[in-house]
């Protein structure tokens, strides 16, 4: 007898006006949604994908998206004052006025009407749908989002997709670019701080992400898996949000973007999956440019003087006392850029000289296009190709997979024409110190031979082209933990790429080491589970498994000099402390950060004290051993030893027993509710990142880690099987169900089997439709 499954829908038609030609292009969209509130959109075109992504984004995240259109329209001190609450989600900035005076600038350029106009039909066709549906929602659900939420328009989408851009480069520097006022003398040049300069623009790899790629040759099943593992904010409008896509027989991709962003940036569809990790290329650079004697905004190229130009920026302001004032800024630019008076609280002093900062990214309008090629693509070959045309990634590499059993690693993506022989040549005295540190090159804008390069493949004159940039392509497996290019595979090292690409042949993070090695144990089948090989469960499990490489190298000298510690306690700051309880906890320890993991808090305050200190090693750092150098803990020195005594002094402030289990310290509160998380952060070696904030109780709030999790294998003659996880669910309001659903799950070591195919998601016993049904004007 036939067995018919039956589900019990929930259908909701919701009309706008009539869906006729004569009024306005009719809309039919579609959107299904299946457990923890995961939308699938279905409409015949893009004006209608983009109709229910941005109603549907909306119903989940209004205020933060609300929050992000007040920031890029340059308008948060008329709203919310010159000194309250920033929006650090567009960019690195210490006050509202600071951020007003960027984007002001920025709007009043032009240069989101060009945006606008380079696009391509279907991604302008997205952004307008995208608009009127959550213009929709915004209307149907009555919020106002304390005063910050109003209808939008295409503009405020590119203004937000050009900030996310150049988040990277002018976006890290905010303050410098804006308070960049011409002397009122000029009596010489004050020293810049080198190496100051130096440690602020180290990049932070704890907001970065890890990536594994498994062709055929290292998959168990003989096809291709993908772990995309994101570690990025946990609040504002750099979260992500999940959602799948289809225009039938057109378009059928899953997976998540940014918020507000209506193309998916991480992955799948029938044939391809992709995730990123944020590269270690620099993005930007600084010229150094003699200024006129006695007139400071005119400056000198090739001897011929030149005058900057100004822009007048004026941004509205609510005063105290509740009146509206204004704030008037000149800001000054010359023809490499915009000059920059400090970074980071680092002074870049504008006298004899000035600098000036040239963003790659500046005129990068293809980020959109690129990510709808990937959306596209069928194979690891088109997005390669989709990468090298569009060159449209503004700060990430790409690794991916394709049912045909191919890996890629690609850092294909907009990086400055600065190769090492033209930093050698060009470099200022400052330059010569900073750029093979850092990789920003800080060039002598007096000479015009210094400008940036080009190449023929370059979308725009000053940047890489594709030919120059690392790629990958193999049978085996790629990966990256936010590491150089070096090692994507130990196999077959990449070197000869620039400078400000990256490093070769230097130390890896903690994190960088454990990614790989998890794929030497896996590939070899010496870790815990049965076979070799990856599969999609073997995948999710060796993210769970919460291993901390930190533990691994120095766990047991730690608990050495534990035991060495004479009565059983440590010297601090404060005096010997008694730290009997952690040495038995580190003894019992087995180095991984679950949530029953007792010890593990207690050794990351530890560690996190000692991991940069001089003379940590006693076995340094060796290019021919890169996953087991540098090792062995120098724990004879004295002010290792003090930073036991003084983590056991911060634990007990905190209200937190050495001997803990993770759980117990380290949570988020949601509804009033304890969630325990697991992972730690990025400098523990622990692929599962969880950047947490230390406080009363422990690890009391998340500020970024583990985001949109996806893992995602290829099998011959099947559909993609998918599982996800959004660590921090889908919905930023409270009210939502879908608050904090996918955290517990998180919590529990669970994950979301994906709903792909049409039987899948018919199937779903949580399956809710909403018909938005009307016309577009």
């Amino acid at each position: 007898m036939r067995r018919v499954l039956k589900v019990c829908a929930v259908v909701v038609t919701l009309v706008a006006g009539l869906a006729t030609p004569v009024h306005g292009r009719p809309i039919g969209t579609t959107i299904r949604y299946t457990e923890h509130g995961i939308p699938h959109i279905t409409a015949s075109d893009h004006l209608g994908l983009g109709y229910g992504y941005g109603y549907a984004s909306a119903q989940d995240n209004l205020c933060v998206l609300a929050d992000t259109y007040l920031t890029v329209e340059g308008k948060r001190s008329l709203h919310l004052g010159p000194d309250g609450p920033v929006n650090s989600g567009v960019g690195s900035v210490s006050t509202n006025l600071n951020s007003d005076l960027y984007f002001q600038r920025i709007n009043g350029s032009g240069v989101i009407d060009g945006y606008a106009r380079s696009v391509s039909p279907p991604v302008r066709d997205l952004v307008h749908g995208y608009v009127r549906g959550y213009n929709r929602y915004l209307a149907q659900s009555g919020q106002t989002c304390n005063g910050t939420a109003r209808p939008i328009a295409e503009r405020d989408v590119y203004r937000h997709v050009y900030a996310i851009t150049l988040v990277s480069g002018s976006g890290a520097m905010i303050d410098g670019l804006v308070s960049a006022q011409p002397p009122a003398a000029v009596t010489g040049q004050a020293p810049v701080e080198a190496a100051a300069l130096v440690q602020r623009l180290q990049p932070d790899f704890s907001l970065g992400s890890n990536a594994i790629a498994a062709g055929s040759e290292d998959a168990a099943n003989g096809g291709s898996v993908l772990l995309a593992n994101p570690h990025y904010p946990w609040q504002g409008v750099r979260r992500f949000w999940q959602a799948h896509l289809t225009i039938p027989g057109r378009l059928n991709v899953s997976g998540a973007s940014l918020l507000g962003i209506p193309v998916l940036a991480i992955g799948h569809n029938e044939d391809v999956a992709w995730s990123h990790t944020v590269s270690t290329a620099v993005t930007a650079g600084l010229f150094e440019v003699p200024t006129v004697p006695g007139a400071p905004t005119e400056y000198l190229v090739d001897g011929v003087r030149k005058e900057m130009t100004s822009q007048e920026v004026v941004v509205e302001v609510r005063r105290p006392d509740g009146s509206i004032g204004a704030v008037t800024r000149t800001l000054w630019a010359t023809e490499y850029g915009p000059v920059l008076a400090g970074v980071s609280g680092v002074p870049l002093p504008w006298g004899a000289t000035v600098y000036v900062l040239r963003d790659a990214n500046a005129t990068n309008f293809r980020l959109l296009d690129t990510w709808a090629g990937l959306n596209r693509a069928g194979s690891v070959g088109d997005l390669r190709e989709t990468l090298s045309k569009t060159l449209g990634l503004p700060w990430v590499n790409t690794l991916a997979v394709d049912r045909r059993g191919n890996s890629l690693y690609a850092d294909i993506q907009v990086a400055p024409h600065v190769t090492d022989e033209h930093a050698k040549k060009c470099s200022t005295p400052l330059g010569a110190v900073v750029f093979p540190q850092s990789g920003t090159s800080i060039l002598d804008g007096s000479r015009g031979e210094c400008a940036w390069g080009s190449d023929p493949d370059a979308r725009e004159p000053g940047l890489l082209g594709p030919g120059r940039l690392p790629v990958l392509i193999r049978r085996d497996t790629v990966a990256n933990a936010n590491n150089t290019p070096w090692i994507a595979n130990p196999d077959a090292p990449l070197t000869g790429y620039p400078r400000v690409l990256g490093t070769t042949a230097t130390e890896l993070s903690m994190r960088a080491q454990e990614l790989q090695l998890e794929v030497r144990r896996r590939v070899g089948g010496t870790d815990s589970l049965p076979g070799r090989g990856f599969t999609n469960e073997t995948m999710r499990s060796l993210l769970f498994a919460d291993r901390s490489r930190a533990a691994e190298v120095v766990l047991a000298d730690t608990v050495r000099m534990c035991e060495a510690f004479p009565g059983g306690k440590a010297p601090s700051g404060a005096g010997p402390v008694d730290v009997t309880a952690a040495c038995a906890a580190l003894a019992r320890w087995d180095g991984t950060f679950r949530l029953d993991s007792s010890g593990a808090a207690f050794f990351s305050r530890f560690w996190l004290r000692v991991r940069s200190s001089p003379g940590l090693w006693k076995v340094p750092f060796d290019p021919a051993e890169p996953l087991s150098t540098p090792n062995t803990l120098a724990v004879d020195l004295a002010e290792i030893q003090q930073a036991f005594g003084d983590a056991a002094q911060e634990l007990t402030a905190a209200g937190v027993a050495h001997d803990a289990p993770l759980g117990a310290s380290q949570y988020v509160t949601r509804a009033g509710q304890r969630i325990p998380i697991h992972g730690s952060q990025h400098e523990l070696g622990v692929l599962n990142v969880i950047t947490p904030v230390w406080g009363d109780g422990g690890y009391t709030d998340v500020v970024y880690g583990s985001s949109f999790v996806q893992v995602v294998e290829f099998r011959a003659g099947r559909p993609p099987e998918a599982h996800s996880l959004m660590t921090y669910s889908q919905s930023t309001d409270p009210s939502s169900p879908h608050h904090a659903d996918q955290t517990a799950l998180f919590s529990r070591g669970d994950w979301v089997r994906e709903r792909f195919t049409e039987k899948d998601i018919h199937s779903s016993p949580a399956l809710r439709i909403v018909r938005l049904v009307g016309n577009l004007r």
